[in-house]
């Protein structure tokens, strides 16, 4: 049985239709397939490669180690109340634009029992699209957002984008009028008790006025900005998944993180977080 998807082709655009039967794949009228992995997603990036570096298989584990903890959780809540009151009661069509694991999404839809859902993950990293393959209603597609999304015009209500690179351009492609775009950054004093002593990138000052005008560039209006902030308590193995979870796991050995991390203890710790909401116009 084949079922219609706003997906698309990556290669001619045309509207992928999903087949599970002999076995989960995706197909174009143009006789392009792709064939589901064993653990569920589909690679749209099999002999294109891409510039930037996928998060490893610990790296993720690392996060979803984190996630599961229930740090973030007040985020995850957050996110769905955002969505509320941007998009009709019966259903809804996400798009998560450097979804992760798909922790955030899965939060979401659990948050819309009563709607029909038709969700896109979209990540670089093969061993995170493993994971948001099992999210309900959610093709995982590993894919670099910074290139055209592999969705149709006007086709999504919701454009999710957490802690992952910014494609406003596409974002207003795929986004319906008077649909929402809604980003989380890192606010400039998140995690600042242990930056420093666990080598973590800095964050710039000025990155909501940044991301503003970015998005304004495309017609993609701010309606609202809300900060998040609260403490966590850490131990020393939260504090590892944290660090190892993000951009530091790809220039901090495991052992010499594990042993500042173990050196430093238990912490308690600051999230700040900034939920920026967006809405196509134009």
């Amino acid at each position: 049985m084949d079922i219609s998807t706003s997906a698309q082709c990556p290669v001619c655009e045309q509207s992928l239709s999903l087949t599970t039967q002999p076995r989960r794949s995706l197909s174009c009228p143009e006789g392009h397939r792709f064939d589901a992995a064993k653990q569920g997603y589909f690679n749209f990036l099999t002999g294109r490669g891409t510039n930037f570096l996928e998060d490893t298989g610990p790296m993720v584990l690392a996060r979803e180690e984190f996630q599961h903890a229930g740090h973030y959780e007040p985020l995850a809540e957050i996110l769905s109340e955002s969505l509320s009151g941007h998009h009709p009661d019966d259903s809804v069509d996400l798009l998560d634009a450097g979804a992760g694991t798909g922790y955030y999404l899965n939060k979401i839809i659990e948050s819309l029992p009563g709607s029909k859902v038709d969700a896109l993950a979209l990540d670089i990293s093969r061993y995170a699209m493993r994971r948001a393959a099992k999210v309900p209603h959610t093709l995982a597609m590993v894919w670099d957002v910074w290139r055209r999304l592999p969705s149709a015009d006007d086709s999504r209500d919701v454009v999710l984008n957490c802690f992952a690179p910014h494609n406003p351009e596409e974002f207003h492609r795929v986004l319906r009028a008077n649909g929402a775009c809604i980003v989380v950054t890192a606010a400039a004093d998140h995690l600042q008790e242990v930056r420093e002593p666990l080598d973590m990138l800095g964050i710039a000052e000025n990155k909501e006025s940044s991301l503003i005008e970015k998005f304004a560039a495309h017609n993609l209006v701010h309606q609202q900005s809300s900060p998040l902030k609260y403490a966590m308590e850490l131990s020393a193995d939260d504090l590892f998944n944290l660090v190892f979870m993000g951009p530091a796991g790809h220039h901090l050995s495991p052992e010499t993180l594990r042993a500042k991390t173990e050196s430093l203890g238990a912490q308690s710790v600051n999230a700040s977080f900034g939920v920026h909401t967006f809405v196509r116009k134009g």
